[in-house]
Formats: structure tokens, C-alpha cells, sequence
């Protein structure tokens, strides 16, 4: 049987490498996959409700609004993977995963634990955080230009070296959490302070969702 068969048949799949297979629109609901490796594989759109993924690792994919109702995902790195407009609110509770260099735009996390997740690299402009539990996550090097975050808990997160970075602090819980001086000034600025040498820039609307 080959990679492509194993991946679409059903049943559970345990230690396998996928590489170069269109699967849009496939259908994992349910199914199980352990310390698998997908790499250039189209999963543009795949379904997959109550499905479970531990310990596997996605490179060079396309995972764009890939339905992830009850999805499991537990120790699952994603690397220059797009996903865009992927709603990952719908995931199983305590999720466990990092995304490297992964194009985010549009993605919403809404009510998600992720506490220690690292978002390295990223593009996450027009996306949305709300009630999430960001707690020693780390942003460093990724794009938040428009990306509503509100509601949320950033204690220890790791903004330093983002761009685009906007937190009112009266709309999350921003103690300890780690700025840039650019964002700083401009959290002020929005407060209606002047900051000397600061020239604020017009932030894009995020669109409602």
C-alpha cells in the first residue's frame, strides 16, 4: 500500500512519512496518527473532527481552513505551513503545539489555552485572540499588524521582537509581559500621550468576524 493509500484509507497510522500528496478536502474524522510526518502535502480544507495527532510534525503544508472541530493535538509542530483562516477555537481542550515560520493571517483562537506556545516567525496579521491564556508564549519575529488580542492573559509572553504589536492593557492582562519600546510608546500614544521622538502609526481595522 502506498503513503497516498495509507493516508486516505481508514484506521490509524502510526510512525509514517507523507510527502507530495494532494489530500484537499480529505476526510480524518476520528482517526489517530502518531509521530507522523506530513511534508508538502495539500490538506487544503481537510476535515478533521474528533481526530487526534500526537507527537507529529507538518512542513511545507497547506492547511488552510481545515476543519478542526474536537481535533486532539498534543506535542505537534507546524513549519512554514499556511493556515490561513483556520479557526483552532474549536479544538480539543490544552492543546500542545509550536508554528515556525507558518502564514496565520485570519486565524481565530478564541477561549484556547496557550500557555507556552510559540508562534516563531509567523505571519499573524487580522488575526484574533480573545480570552486566551497566553502565558509565557512566545511571538519573536512574527507580524501582528492588525491582530486583535483582548480579553487575554499575556503574563511572561514574549512580544520583544514582533511587529505590529497593539495591547490595551485595560482589555487584557498584561503584567510582565515582555514589549518592544515602539510598542510601549504606542500603547501610550493610544492613551492620548505624547511621546517625544514617537511618530504613531495608523493601526489597519481588523475585520469582524
Amino acid at each position: 500500500m502506498s503513503t497516498r493509500e495509507i493516508l486516505l484509507a481508514e484506521g490509524d497510522v502510526e510512525r509514517e512519512t507523507f510527502t507530495a500528496i494532494d489530500a484537499h478536502r480529505a476526510d480524518f474524522s476520528g482517526r489517530e496518527f502518531y509521530r507522523c510526518a506530513f511534508r508538502n502535502v495539500n490538506l487544503h480544507e481537510s476535515i478533521w473532527r474528533r481526530a487526534r495527532l500526537e507527537e507529529c510534525v507538518f512542513e511545507d503544508c497547506d492547511l488552510t481552513r481545515l476543519v478542526a472541530a474536537q481535533m486532539s493535538l498534543l506535542g505537534v509542530e507546524f513549519r512554514r505551513c499556511k493556515l490561513l483562516g483556520v479557526d483552532l477555537s474549536e479544538a480539543s481542550s490544552n492543546p500542545t503545539f509550536s508554528f515556525e515560520s507558518c502564514n496565520l493571517e485570519y486565524a481565530v483562537f478564541l477561549r484556547v489555552n496557550l500557555r507556552k506556545t510559540r508562534f516563531i516567525d509567523c505571519k499573524l496579521t487580522e488575526s484574533s485572540f480573545t480570552e486566551c491564556d497566553l502565558v509565557d508564549s512566545d511571538f519573536s519575529g512574527s507580524d501582528l499588524s492588525g491582530t486583535v488580542i483582548e480579553q487575554c492573559t499575556l503574563t511572561r509572553a514574549n512580544l520583544v521582537t514582533a511587529s505590529g504589536v497593539f495591547l490595551d492593557p485595560a482589555r487584557n492582562r498584561v503584567k510582565e509581559a515582555r514589549i518592544s519600546v515602539d510598542c510601549a510608546a504606542g500603547v501610550a500614544a493610544s492613551f492620548g500621550m505624547q511621546v517625544a521622538g514617537y511618530e504613531p502609526v495608523k493601526r489597519a481595522r481588523a475585520t469582524k468576524r
